[in-house]
């Protein structure tokens, strides 16, 4: 048996998945698992400060 004919007879794993989708899933993985950000303290409006009573 041949190299080439050897090679034919096995049997191939052919991805099923458009890359494009493959990355779609990873951007969508990575957001999902990502923790939200605090708000900057310096951008957060504060309330005005009361003087007490």
């Amino acid at each position: 048996m041949s190299a080439t004919e050897r090679d034919e007879s096995t049997p191939r794993a052919v991805s099923a998945v458009p890359m494009r989708d493959l990355l779609a899933a990873c951007a969508a993985a990575h957001t999902i698992s990502t923790p939200p950000r605090l708000p900057d303290p310096e951008t957060v409006a504060r309330e005005p400060h009361r003087e007490a009573a």
